[in-house]
């Protein structure tokens, strides 16, 4: 029920279910299915609807049925090399009307517009695993790997099926279909290591997935040393980082180039 009020804007209330389910089939192994389906809402921000040259005032509220399938295993050993291991995988489908997304005007580069897409299809697959190892020398290395399968359809308009051109069925902008990380974090007394590699598949920035409108995928290796210190009862630490060490040239959105090879020195003073 939308209430108005004079001189402001008007109220929203809605009611947003949700359902979980929750199953060990095993008691001795901590393994876990899982299910749920939420319907979730979504107005737009302030910046969405008023921010200069961005926002637009006749934004849409969001609306998602989400329904998810999923499972989580772990297993933790204090005795062996790999101390812990933790694998999670999950299986979803979400329904959404007016979907709120930001989409780069003409090709200005810093100009954005907020718009709705009136109804968005999303079927995906999220994988995860973590596993902590115990080495020699009192080390201790963390390593995370990611994957992320999404297909995201843009169904709003029936009419602009055109095989050539038509945007219907097309993937929406930016969203790549594959995309994951592997990170690895090394600790070793007050020294910290970490590596991380991400990678964004190919995408479009337009729903009309033609070659016109085609993103290559991109990847970036980075890498951090720390060390954590006490100075006069201070807690201090430094750290170094090389970020895309490979040089790569890649745009998150078109005609938006990001560093190459870049460097940081970062100093944190806890007092």
């Amino acid at each position: 029920m939308d209430v108005h009020q004079t001189g402001s804007a008007y109220n929203k209330n809605e009611y947003t279910p949700a359902i979980f389910l929750s199953y060990r089939p095993f008691k001795q192994y901590n393994w876990n299915l899982r299910a749920f389906y939420k319907r979730i809402f979504r107005m737009p921000t302030f910046n969405d609807l008023y921010y200069t040259d961005i926002g637009n005032i006749s934004l849409k509220p969001e609306y998602t049925n989400q329904y998810n399938l999923g499972c989580q295993y772990s297993k933790d050993s204090e005795k062996k090399i790999v101390s812990r291991i933790s694998f999670r995988v999950d299986a979803y489908y979400n329904e959404v009307t007016d979907k709120i997304v930001a989409i780069p005007k003409g090709n200005g580069q810093y100009r954005w517009m907020m718009m709705n897409l009136g109804y968005v299809e999303i079927r995906g697959l999220d994988i995860s695993t973590q596993i902590g190892w115990t080495l020699p020398y009192k080390m201790i290395l963390n390593t995370n790997l990611n994957y992320t399968f999404q297909k995201a359809q843009d169904f709003t308009n029936p009419m602009d099926n055109d095989p050539v051109s038509g945007s219907y069925g097309g993937q929406i902008a930016y969203t790549p279909w594959h995309n994951g990380s592997a990170i690895a974090n090394l600790i070793w007394q007050t020294w910290n290591f970490n590596y991380s590699f991400i990678y964004i598949g190919e995408r479009y920035h337009n729903s009309s997935n033609i070659l016109a409108n085609y993103e290559q995928p991109w990847y970036t290796h980075d890498l951090t040393l720390g060390k954590t210190f006490q100075l006069k009862k201070v807690n201090c630490k430094i750290s170094a980082e090389v970020n895309n060490i490979l040089n790569q040239y890649y745009d998150v959105i078109l005609n938006y180039p990001m560093p190459g090879r870049n460097y940081k020195l970062i100093l944190k003073i806890e007092l």
